[in-house]
Order: structure tokens, then sequence, then C-alpha cells
């Protein structure tokens, strides 16, 4: 596993929590909504390259 890639997930996910409590404690819920689902797709798109890049070294290594 990359470490690396763990410290980008986790530093994501305090961004957006510490951000969406400031938005909602000044109640903006919606923005903070919209933070949460951008901070969802940053992350998830991270982990979908890194499962494509799996994929691509396994069908390498069986041949395909």
């Amino acid at each position: 596993m990359d470490v690396e890639l763990i410290f980008k997930i986790a530093a994501i996910g305090i961004i957006v929590a510490v951000l969406a409590q400031v938005l909602i404690r000044s109640g903006r819920e919606e923005q903070a909504m919209m933070t949460t689902l951008a901070g969802l797709i940053v992350v998830l798109t991270l982990i979908v390259t890194q499962i494509s890049t799996l994929f691509t070294t396994i069908k390498q290594l069986f041949g395909f």
C-alpha cells in the first residue's frame, strides 16, 4: 500500500471536515454538503486510479 496515498486521503478528509463544519456553523449547509461531495469525488478519483493501475499490472502479469 502506498503510504503517500493514505496521507493524501487523510489530508483531504481533514480539510473537508473542517471546511464543512465552518460552513455549517455559518448557516451554509448546502455549501457544506457540496464541499463534502467534492472531497468524496477527489478521494474516489485517487482510489479508482490506483485500482486501474492494479488491474493493468494484473493483466500484464497474466499476459492479457
